[in-house]
């Protein structure tokens, strides 16, 4: 709930401190005295929109800061803080701060961290709930209606909104497994001629540099073929080279013993004679290494350029062709397999949808039922409010299957007749603002054990009533404050009677310079105002009397 309120420069309100506990609060005042001014600033630190016009005149900045007390943190501010990674010890209190500079800027805290103002107005919703004469959130807002039935009816919200995610990620699971088989399907044929082209090629690993190297091979040769015959011509024959250097030796073999530089020239002829016939070898082996047949060249480049091709028409080198003929297979195993396993996913799609349409059905009776138990609720509330002509509706609509989601199959909405015979429509469109606040009132009286807000707030729901409707009202915001906090704003002596903390806000001036203050009345404070809103400017004697009675019977 709401512990203190710190108000700093916020239009004619100076500076100004207030501490709030559980039960009814009520504000009063002369019209004008500034009670808009502190709605406003709690508005301001609980995310509205930042305008320079709240900065008091002649300061640089304002600045507002609210305190939150729980018991237990609720599990909507837990799970946002912990989003935003705020740290919030258990049992700390939370603390919204928010400043705003004459030039418009603004800056956001929680318990000192600075923050974004959307981490505020996601904090609002479960702190403090406004209803006002235009008010259009809350429970005027259609998009919280179903949220306060469920809590009403004590439906299995979150067994359905986990079978809901479990049929969409069953359901995204067969869709994309059917778009992954109708793309494989449509591509079979080119598949199957790509992986024909493969197979017959039936290309190997690291075959590309054999083939290369060999083609290089045996252009070289062609290259080198007339000299090569050359040379081996040269070494050809009874006139050749060599075998001019034998016949030499052989002649010299026979002399050589004549003298020692005979020898010694017969053992240099011998190493030429064997020098030679190494070089020889060697000119007949190289020739062999380098010969060429046309046939097998033009083989070697036809294959070459085939295995060279499919890789360009794959986009992969040539050694990973043998891995695109896998994947091509593998890509065809999965078409003929993918049947099969399309139906499993159908399968488990099935039963996801089965199981959701269950809940779904289970929590639709459970809020029909709940609808009407709800609508006699609220409609034992209307007559003490001035309201017995009204009629109010629980509207549960069915919606078409698109439309279902995690919170069920069906719209809820509430509806408010407030003339006999008159259609039912929407509570912001038929009922005027004094209507509104008492069908509100009527509203939160019924669904008083379903939580909601830390704290409640009531701007002039009394307006335009009084006597016994003004103490019903009263009566009610007590009854509704019994279990938490409910702050309201009134004119009516009846409801003020009805406070356990009464603050009066008064508008003052020194000169040029107006102020706004508030003050936390005792009880003889608490008499006398109630008095001055029984009689008016002049406070009488009887009006005192009547207060009294007034305070005596609250």
């Amino acid at each position: 709930m709401l512990t203190t309120l710190s108000i700093r420069n916020v239009v004619l309100i100076e500076a100004l401190d207030l501490d709030f506990s559980a039960g009814l609060g009520v504000l009063t005042g002369e019209t004008g005295a500034g009670k808009s001014i502190l709605l406003d600033a709690l508005g301001l630190v609980l995310g509205d929109r930042a305008d320079s016009g709240l900065v008091r005149a002649g300061e640089d900045q304002a600045s507002v800061t609210a305190t939150f007390e729980f018991a237990r943190l609720p599990d909507p501010l837990r799970a946002a803080l912990v989003e935003a990674e705020v740290d919030l010890e258990p049992g700390e209190p939370l603390i919204l701060k928010r400043r705003v500079r004459a030039d418009g800027g603004s800056k956001a805290f929680v318990n000192d961290q600075p923050v974004g103002v959307a981490l505020l107005r996601e904090l609002a919703p479960a702190l403090v709930e406004l209803h006002g004469q235009h008010d259009d959130r809350g429970l005027v807002n259609p998009r919280g209606h179903r949220v306060l039935l469920d809590r009403y009816a004590g439906g299995d919200i979150a067994g359905v909104e986990a079978a809901w995610r479990e049929w969409r990620a069953a359901e995204d699971a067969l869709a994309a497994a059917r778009a992954a088989l109708d793309q494989a399907s449509a591509d079979r044929d080119l598949l199957l001629a790509h992986l024909a082209e493969l197979t017959a090629l039936a290309p190997v690993e690291g075959e590309e540099e054999e083939l290369a190297g060999a083609r290089a091979d045996m252009q070289k040769g062609e290259r080198l073929s007339g000299d090569l015959a050359e040379l081996q011509h040269l070494w050809a024959g009874s006139d050749s080279a060599l075998a001019t250097l034998r016949a030499a030796a052989r002649r010299l073999d026979r002399i050589a013993g004549e003298h020692p530089l005979l020898a010694e020239a017969l053992a240099a002829l011998d190493c030429a004679v064997i020098e030679a016939a190494e070089a020889e070898d060697r000119l007949t082996r190289a020739a062999e290494a380098l010969s060429h047949d046309p046939a097998q060249l033009d083989r070697i480049e036809t294959r070459l350029f085939d295995l060279r091709a499919a890789a360009r028409k794959h986009h992969c080198t040539v050694d990973d062709l043998p891995r695109v003929a896998r994947e091509l297979r593998a890509q065809l195993d999965a078409i003929e397999g993918g049947e099969a396993g399309l139906a499993e996913l159908e399968d488990t799609a099935r039963a996801a949808g089965t199981a959701y349409r269950a809940l779904a059905e289970a929590l639709s009776a459970k809020r029909r039922e709940a609808a009407g138990r709800l609508d006699a609720a609220v409609a034992a509330e209307l007559a003490p409010l001035k309201l017995d002509a009204a009629k109010f509706r629980t509207s549960v609509t069915a919606l078409p299957e698109e439309r279902w989601g995690p919170a069920g199959s069906e719209a809820v909405e509430f509806l408010i007749s407030t003339n006999p015979g008159a259609d039912f429509a929407p509570l912001a469109k038929i009922a005027s603002g004094g209507e509104l606040s008492r069908f509100i009132l009527a509203l939160k009286v019924a669904l008083a054990e379903q939580g909601g807000a830390a704290t409640v707030i009531f701007d002039e729901i009394d307006r335009g009533v009084g006597g016994a409707v003004a103490s019903a009202i009263g009566e009610r915001l007590a009854r509704l404050a019994s279990g938490g906090q409910l702050l309201a704003v009134t004119h009516s002596p009846q409801v003020a009677a009805r406070g356990s903390q009464h603050y009066m806000i008064a508008k003052s001036s020194e000169g040029t310079v107006t102020r706004t203050s508030v003050v936390l009345l005792d009880q003889a404070g608490r008499q006398e105002e109630i008095a001055r809103m029984l009689s008016g400017a002049e406070v009488t004697a009887e009006a005192r009397a009547q207060a009294d009675r007034l305070l005596e019977g609250a």
